[in-house]
This record gives structure tokens, sequence and C-alpha cells, in this order.
């Protein structure tokens, strides 16, 4: 995708994206510094399995992959030759993943090719930790009764 942005004003309209109510502060987007965006969008989505959701470079030298967990409102977004971004790779620490079942989420990562912690009970609110391919830390949080 190259050229001029869209103005705001001839984007239609999306259903499944209702207005921000006034005074709301909606977090929605989370950036992920990584070294290699390709290897790190392998990971989310096939690790992970996080949908992919935009994959666009807006202009040259740019580069922006946004990617959803399962059911979340939020997303991540892993970017290339955006200065505001900029923030060395493996930085981020203990972005949280709230689960209905740890043992088997865990599980599951596992399956995968994910290297997770064993299950933490810490008062009864239950953790398990992970890491990307360039050291963001992630956790899986269960509690029990959500």
């Amino acid at each position: 995708m190259t050229g001029t942005p869209t103005p705001a004003n001839e984007i239609p309209k999306d259903s499944g994206n209702p207005p921000v109510p006034p005074g709301m502060l909606l977090l929605e987007l989370v950036p992920v510094p990584v070294t290699d965006v390709d290897r790190a969008k392998a990971f989310y989505q096939d690790r992970l399995g996080f949908r992919l959701d935009v994959d666009v470079n807006p202009k040259p030298g740019i580069r922006i992959v946004q990617l959803t967990p399962p059911g979340s409102a939020c997303s991540i977004t892993l970017a290339e030759g955006l200065p505001t971004l900029d923030m060395p790779p493996g930085t981020l620490r203990g972005l949280h993943l709230v689960v209905a079942d740890i043992k088997a989420s865990r599980a599951q990562l596992v399956e995968r090719g994910v290297e997770v912690s064993e299950v933490e009970d810490l008062g009864g609110v239950f953790y398990a930790y992970f890491a990307d391919p360039d050291g963001n830390t992630w956790c899986l949080q269960h509690m029990p009764w959500r």
C-alpha cells in the first residue's frame, strides 16, 4: 500500500468498531519492539494463534504489522521505520494474556513449540511465563473468579 492516506471523512463506518464514547480511554494497540518483523509475525501467528489484522508498507522504509490475540479487543503492532515506536528489541515486560483455563492454555502453547514456565499460584491468581524470540516477556494469567 502506497500513496496518500485516505481522509478520515472518506473512510466508511465499520459497524464492527463502534464509536469511542466521550471520556473513554480505550487501550487498543501495544507496540512490541522486535529485530525481525517477519520472524516475530510468524511467532505471534503460528505459535500464539494471534490473528493478522494488518501488514502494510505505507511508504518506502516503513512497515506496520498488527496482530490480535484470540478474543482480545487490544492488538499488538510490530513496526519498522517509525521513529515514534523506536524501542530496543526485547524490552517489553509482562504483558498479560488473561485465560479461562491456564493449564489448557499453557499446554496448547507448549504443543505449538513455545517454552512456557510451570504454572505458579500467587495467592489465588495463577501465572505462566514465556518470551517471544526477541525476549519480550508475556504471561498467561488466570483469575478463577472471572
